[in-house]
């Protein structure tokens, strides 16, 4: 009686708690949490409702996290981390055999490298607009660049760069995305060998490596890529021209003193020497012509790879520099490729350069001089536009769709700038919190920026969010720029490495698939050779060897029972038989370092040696139907020499004829509210709705494995077998309940997305 009571004043509690709930005004609301009209507003422009979708996706470097970081605009909910050079187990990247040898592309001099520091994303182009095909990504600290096929957000390839030992200036991509380019940072020798900092200036080299994309494979080919080997001045960011521009690029540099420091052999710090000289050096690279010499056999090989060496390109008149200010943090081509801005960290201006500026001063010869090693050096007061006072200490520069509107991120003031390029003057100022580095506007490196919103990527969170330890978020933050003032809308907190840059894209353009064909291996983009298919399931022994050709349905893994001897080589290959959108399994092992993802289509492998007898246990890590904890099985590894003396005894219950005819009731009771559901499916144009014709597919399979096992019961029963009559029963109604759910799936997106009936006549 007491617990009645409780129940009856909980009831009511809850009752008059909803009806507060349902009562309460926006007004309440913000007096409630002390919000003021602009928070209201401020939030209202950031929501996106339930079951919507934002506008734009961008895709963030992850920093010291090897990944890159995927969320959506304006409402900054983080929808996926890409893993890229770095073990990521959720995807089972790293884990599984395809993806290990996509990790394996990335050793350096033979070595497995575990991590990777993202920097610059970049995505595909055709004719200077995002296409929505490909994402590429670098890794500074082991000069790498990444492929990302964004059909499944994957990544599917990784380069070494052959001659670089640091790279933090890529990747950024021509106009039809022909070339990727990838700059230096830390001068060393090209060469993997030994040489004395005394031979700096002799040996140690910078420069910019262009690799080449083929869009038919989506993959970078090794072979017909090559560097332009520059002096060893730390060579930053970079740019391709577009427009009148096109078929050059641009890399500026910090460090052209070409100071070595050494606090612990008496010399001042790096700082000191690197930031004596009031200019660093752009670098103008005649990139077509390079491809045309590399073509014509003029490159040198170093390490197997094409290199133009600066005697060649001085030579051929591929390479010039023009002074810019110091410690520069970007170069950034305008929309129509008319010019570029660069900003010195140590300066207070932004420096437009004009490309017909560059080109008269190349065309006529006007130069100042040489460098020391005989690059011709324009004079800068002859290709600039114009400066401007934007703040201290500019970094990068974002375009608008605004003509001849930009925004600069200022570090040290903690600003962001929107000023007039064409005009030299600054329109608006808005501080953010803390410490801003790069800044993005929505496709703001296209021929096409579409403005609308502005994220600030702050270094320093600092007192923005609840505290978490000394190791804090970055902070991005977004930023409203449709009308003339700049209005800060949200703080986003990121909790993966450090994230340097991002790009972000309009959504509507990019068309990732929701499944993959039947046993795809989806690395190589191909056909799995182990793809298994329902009922073909087998394990193939060899002396040492055990293989196995599995696949995953809800709710089960087949095999259940793996048998192996002790020491032997065992590879498991599965395949995701579901066809629905969503249906994601995986696949952990005891033991074994084996955590596979399996999404549907998908074929996976994993390889170990099973060097320890004992028992394995195996599961389902996402949660995939009702019965998902019941998706297990074991892997038992028998001792060497082992003598099965042992008395077999039996598993589980006991099940009657009661209990079989029960459980028959039970499924055909299922299959008439199956019979219902499908009728209104089949009803309405259900065909017009590709999510739906999947869930269908999916939902008829499901149906053929319930006859299968109504087949076994059958059987089973007519030999009073009544044990295994009743679970192949419940089998044939575990089906079912799968069909049923689909199809309540499928029912429910047709009365979500406007489905009609059919006329019936």
């Amino acid at each position: 009686m007491v617990n009645l009571r409780k129940l009856v004043l909980l009831t009511a509690a809850l009752a008059i708690t909803a009806n507060v709930f349902a009562v309460e005004s926006l007004e309440d609301v913000m007096k409630r949490r002390g919000l003021t009209e602009k928070n209201v507003l401020a939030a209202a422009k950031t929501y996106v409702p339930t079951g919507g979708r934002d506008e734009y996706i961008a895709f963030s470097s992850g920093g010291q996290s090897g990944h890159v970081l995927v969320y959506g605009i304006p409402s900054m909910r983080i929808l996926k981390y890409i893993a890229v050079f770095t073990p990521e187990p959720w995807q089972g990247y790293g884990f599984d055999d395809e993806s290990k040898a996509v990790l394996a592309e990335g050793k350096i001099q033979g070595k497995d490298i575990n991590y990777g520091d993202t920097h610059h994303p970049a995505l595909s182009e055709t004719d200077g607009k995002y296409d929505g095909k490909f994402l590429f990504i670098n890794d500074k600290a082991n000069p790498r660049i990444a492929v990302i096929d964004l059909h499944d957000f994957e990544t599917k390839q990784i380069v070494v760069n052959p001659v670089f030992k640091s790279s933090h200036g890529g990747a950024f991509v021509t106009e039809n995305t022909e070339y990727i380019i990838e700059a230096a940072q830390y001068p060393a020798p090209f060469e993997n060998e030994y040489v004395p900092l005394e031979k700096f200036n002799e040996r140690y080299r910078g420069g910019m490596t262009y690799w080449k994309f083929d869009r038919k494979i989506g993959r970078i080919d090794a072979s017909k890529s090559f560097t332009v080997m520059a002096p060893p001045y730390s060579q930053d960011l970079s740019d391709f021209g577009k427009g009148p521009s096109s078929g050059w690029s641009f890399t500026n540099s910090f460090c052209s003193e070409r100071y070595v420091g050494g606090i612990m052999q008496n010399k001042p710090p790096f700082e000191a020497g690197c930031s004596a000289k009031d200019t660093d050096f752009l670098h103008v690279v005649n990139w077509k012509k390079a491809a045309e010499l590399v073509a014509a056999g003029k490159a040198t090989k170093i390490n197997g790879h094409n290199v133009i060496t600066i005697e060649t390109a001085v030579k051929e008149g591929i390479i010039f520099l023009i002074p810019e200010p110091k410690s520069p943090h970007g170069v950034d081509v305008s929309p129509d490729g008319k010019y570029l801005i660069v900003s010195g960290k140590l300066d207070s201006h932004a420096s437009v350069f004009s490309f017909a500026k560059i080109q008269a001063a190349i065309q006529s010869g006007s130069f100042e001089g040489k460098d020391n090693y005989g690059i011709p050096i324009i004079k800068m007061q002859d290709a600039l536009h114009l400066q401007v006072q934007v703040g201290l200490g500019p970094l990068h520069t974002q375009y608008d769709s605004k003509k001849c509107v930009v925004y600069t991120s200022i570090y040290v003031d903690s600003q962001v700038t929107k000023w007039d390029y064409c005009e030299g003057k600054v329109l608006d100022k808005i501080s953010i919190h803390y410490n801003i580095g790069h800044l993005m506007t929505m496709q703001g490196d296209s021929v096409e920026p579409e403005g609308k919103y502005l994220v600030a990527l702050n270094k320093l969170a600092i007192d923005r969010f609840n505290p978490v330890g000394p190791l804090h978020p970055q902070n991005h933050q977004l930023i409203d720029i449709s009308g003339d003032k700049m209005e800060l809308l949200y703080d986003m907190p990121l909790p993966l490495g450090e994230p340097h840059y991002a790009v972000a894209i309009n959504a509507k353009t990019l068309k990732p698939g929701v499944r993959y064909r039947s046993g795809w291996n989806s690395r190589t983009d191909k056909k799995s050779k182990f793809k298994t298919r329902a009922g073909r399931e087998k394990i193939v022994r060899t002396p040492g060897k055990v293989e196995v050709f599995g696949t995953t349905i809800r709710s089960h893994i087949t095999p259940e029972i793996i048998e192996v001897t002790e020491g032997d080589e065992v590879e498991l290959h599965f395949t995701n038989l579901e066809r629905a959108e969503d249906e994601t399994h995986g696949f952990a092992m005891y033991g074994q370092n084996v955590n596979l993802s399996l999404e549907p289509g998908k074929t996976v492998s994993t390889t170990f040696i099973a060097d320890k007898a004992g028992v394995y246990p195996y599961y389902c890590t996402e949660f995939c139907s009702a019965l998902h904890l019941e998706m297990e099985g074991y892997l038992l590894v028998k001792p060497k020499d082992y003598n099965d003396d042992t008395k077999k005894s039996s598993v589980g219950a006991t099940y009657t004829k009661a209990d079989y005819e029960k459980q028959v009731k039970e499924n055909i009771a299922t299959q008439a509210i199956i019979d219902q559901v499908v009728g209104i499916i089949l009803g309405q144009n259900y065909k017009d709705f590709p999510p739906v014709v999947a869930l269908v597919e999916d939902a008829v399979d499901q149906l053929g494995f319930a006859k299968e096992a109504k087949a076994k019961a059958d059987a089973a029963a007519a030999k009073e077998d009544w044990q295994n009559a009743t679970l192949w029963a419940g089998q044939w109604w575990q089906y079912q309940v799968k069909a049923a759910d689909i199809g309540l799936r499928a029912k429910t997106y047709l009365e979500q997305h406007g489905a009609v009936k059919l006329d019936k006549k």
